[in-house]
């Protein structure tokens, strides 16, 4: 289950290649830049990939995705904090990178992951949010092993002219 939640994961992302644009009202006001300020201070630590690896952050057959709408990058997967249906926005389910020049991952954004409880797609019930913002979903699992499930992007690391929340960056490359 382990590996396959990591690449579900991974392809997940490319079923979902509608790019969801999301509307924030609240991007930008003073409480929720407080609350991703407090995002950035705890994942500072994972500039480093080893420090993310230490804390259960994997990128076991992950590649680096990408779409025409943008790249979401490798996907390091937190197979306990996925298990886990609480969010917490200071635990991130997901952290997202992309190769630099000398192969060295550079973090570029965050990844919250929830599992739709009922499995049906037309209820959204248990649609969780963070910073305001509704996640997206729910969605089909992306491989036979991944349930339906809702997530949200957030890019505190790399600046995405679409916004804070959209599922992918076009200034990003694999």
């Amino acid at each position: 289950m382990k590996g396959l939640m990591r690449v579900a994961v991974a392809l997940g992302v490319l079923g979902a290649a509608t790019v969801a644009l999301t509307a924030v009202a609240g991007a930008g006001s003073p409480s929720v830049n407080a609350e991703l300020a407090k995002v950035r201070a705890a994942t500072a630590k994972y500039h480093s990939f080893a420090r993310a690896q230490a804390d259960g952050y994997s990128v076991e057959n992950e590649p680096c995705v990408a779409s025409p709408a943008g790249t979401m990058g490798i996907h390091a997967v937190n197979e306990a904090l996925i298990a886990d249906p609480r969010i917490d926005p200071l635990r991130p389910e997901l952290l997202l990178y992309v190769p630099g020049p000398n192969g060295k991952l550079k973090l570029v954004g965050v990844e919250y992951f929830k599992v739709d409880a009922d499995q049906d797609l037309t209820t959204d019930a248990d649609r969780p949010s963070a910073f305001g913002v509704p996640f997206d979903g729910p969605m089909e699992g992306h491989n036979p092993f991944m349930p339906r499930h809702y997530d949200l992007h957030v890019w505190i690391w790399a600046h995405n002219p679409t916004g804070m929340f959209p599922q992918w960056n076009p200034n990003l490359h694999c």
